[in-house]
């Protein structure tokens, strides 16, 4: 066979080969979401001279922040509503603690993932007091008995473990996505598609425009959540976080393992669970970031980046509710 006559058929395959690879999914993106019931899909031109320029909206290692304003909720809801996804949720209610879950039930009603299948895990000591709340169509409420603990550190540690479990034993072949929320808190405004990816971290608002030097890291060496001082990205909470079930199992089991191994030395990390996963997040960085919209606190005045406050920890006496 004439030489020629290979080499033009072998550049004619490798340019087919390409427009294959970068147009297939042009050509899904618009098959799959320029129609609609109504006609064509509307949403804001997308453009990249507008948008955000008061926050941080992306991280040195390049995953998005979210932040109001850099995200176009109609495109994304379509996407995922095209997948079918299911979205889990955990939340422990213990104690006095019970006392916030209606609360949180009501408002993810209103707010957490609306128009798409969601399950609520709720893990509680007192299973008869579990409000009564309506739940919409394709959206479930699971309650699972714990037992309470004389203190609360002992609560937030055990956490980690029941996360991984779950995983383990339920939900690894019926849900794609999981986030782990605290009960002390209530919904205000959307928390949806924006929010999904591998690895789902929130900036905490307490935090979030102060040096590292001033983060709250584990400061001791002999921690397995020690970060070093010059060390960290961002000082990310303990009451939210999520992402895929693999990445989040990763993440549970992990800071459980290094928890108890802390334990049988004495060691209590500063901030117990949340110690740890500020350290696992410094060593496995989060595909996507969410601001303090995602977890703001209630008894601060909201700053004028701060658009929309999503999910918030409400004001409560900590010397009231938690065991000694």
């Amino acid at each position: 066979m004439n030489l020629k006559f290979v080499a033009v058929l072998l550049f004619l395959v490798v340019v087919l080969g390409v427009m294959f690879i970068y147009l297939k999914p042009i050509y899904r993106f618009r098959e799959g979401l320029c129609d609609s019931s109504e006609g064509r899909l509307k949403y804001p031109q997308p453009s990249i001279t507008h948008g955000r320029t008061d926050v941080v909206s992306v991280t040195p290692w390049l995953a998005p922040v979210v932040w109001e304003g850099t995200f176009y909720p109609v495109l994304l809801d379509s996407i995922y509503q095209k997948r079918n996804i299911t979205v889990a949720a955990t939340v422990f209610a213990v104690g006095k603690y019970i006392r916030f879950l209606k609360d949180f039930l009501e408002t993810a009603e209103q707010h957490f993932f609306v128009g798409f299948r969601v399950k609520v895990y709720v893990f509680t000591d007192q299973p008869n007091e579990v409000p009564k709340v309506k739940m919409a169509a394709g959206r479930e409420l699971v309650v699972r008995s714990v037992p309470n603990s004389k203190r609360w550190q002992e609560i937030s540690a055990r956490r980690m473990e029941i996360i991984q479990t779950l995983i383990e034993e339920t939900l690894k072949n019926d849900v794609d996505y999981i986030f782990c929320l605290d009960v002390d808190s209530k919904f205000h405004s959307r928390w949806g598609t924006e929010s999904l990816g591998e690895l789902v971290a929130v900036i905490h608002p307490g935090y979030y425009k102060d040096d590292r030097s001033k983060f709250p890291y584990e400061r001791r060496p002999a921690s397995r959540a020690y970060v070093a001082p010059g060390e960290g990205d961002f000082y990310y909470c303990g009451g939210a976080f999520g992402g895929v079930l693999a990445e989040v199992h990763q993440l549970a089991q992990t800071c459980r393992k290094n928890f108890e191994d802390d334990a049988k030395e004495g060691i209590e990390a500063a901030w117990q669970e949340e110690s740890h996963l500020n350290r696992y997040m410094w060593l496995n960085k989060p595909s996507k970031v969410l601001s303090p919209e995602y977890l703001w606190q209630d008894f601060k005045a909201r700053n004028s980046e701060v658009r929309v406050i999503r999910f918030s920890g409400v004001i409560k006496n900590y010397n009231e509710i938690r065991p000694n």
